[in-house]
């Protein structure tokens, strides 16, 4: 018997070492994602929830009255990409990223087949009210860029690491349901500038690069830089072997204009350390 038992656990580290050396990683807890850092899989750690800066003199809602005289602008949160505060969560003021770790949120805005069908669009399934979702987010998408990016898919044909696999498309653990793209559309071109309403669609899917300085970090807040990813060979894989995994192929990326960055009110709170299989970075 005992000889059966030793057999047995010598097997059990066998099939262990043999996991670990084919680089899988251990299942995520509920709130957990994964992000990159130099080619790296990271995993992120998710200790408290979101927060949107509105600051006194913002008008997040585009109706003509401050915040600070404004109150309905600040009972629901508003997350606009585009908007750029000079105020972190814990109240430093300044350049904030200089005050504050950026992460990179990675948005995959090509379409893989050229997806001609509105319906592909994330549904407006438990979505909050007031958001741009379904079919008529299809159409929308269809007329401003073409085609139905594989961000705004209820089922995108490329990885991304929000939403996992598990969970519901415009989802992603203590993120923030709905973003705001006015600002982002207007500077664009696509509404007028500056917008006169709010544009809330369904947090698209994504992935996330931090820079290799902050792979390993304590909880701490971080400032959502968004990133249109223009080009599909651009786009990192799971296992981070290929497309922009690390800050400088993103920069890369963004002088030959396939990616475009822009600054946002949203920020997160995570802690990121290496994935297990990547311990010796």
């Amino acid at each position: 018997m005992n000889r059966m038992i030793q057999g047995a656990m010598a097997s059990l580290a066998a099939l262990a070492i043999a996991t670990a050396s084919h680089g899988q990683s251990p299942p995520l807890h509920a709130n957990q994602t994964e992000g990159f850092a130099e080619g790296k899989v990271l995993t992120f750690t998710y200790t408290q929830n979101f927060a949107c800066v509105d600051q006194p003199n913002d008008d997040l809602n585009f109706n003509g009255v401050r915040a600070a005289k404004d109150p309905a602008e600040t009972q629901s949160p508003i997350c606009q990409a585009g908007d750029a505060p000079n105020i972190n969560p814990p109240g430093m003021k300044g350049n904030v990223l200089k005050t504050t770790d950026p992460i990179y949120v990675l948005v995959p805005m090509f379409s893989l087949n050229n997806d001609q069908n509105p319906g592909d669009a994330i549904s407006c399934a438990g979505v909050v009210a007031g958001t741009l979702c379904g079919t008529s987010l299809g159409s929308t998408l269809i007329q401003l860029f073409g085609a139905v990016p594989e961000a705004f898919k209820a089922t995108p044909l490329v990885y991304t690491q929000c939403p996992d696999r598990k969970s519901r498309p415009g989802t992603c653990t203590m993120h923030a349901t709905q973003v705001d793209l006015a600002p982002v559309l207007a500077a664009l071109g696509y509404i007028p500038n500056p917008p006169t309403a709010n544009v809330f669609v369904p947090t698209p899917n994504h992935s996330h690069v931090i820079p290799k300085a902050s792979a390993v970090v304590a909880p701490e807040w971080w400032q959502v830089r968004p990133v249109l990813v223009l080009n599909a060979a651009d786009w990192p894989s799971q296992d981070g072997t290929t497309g922009i995994t690390s800050v400088a192929k993103l920069r890369v990326a963004e002088t030959a204009k396939r990616a475009v960055e822009a600054p946002s009110n949203f920020f997160l709170y995570f802690g990121s350390q290496l994935m297990r299989a990547d311990m010796k970075m």
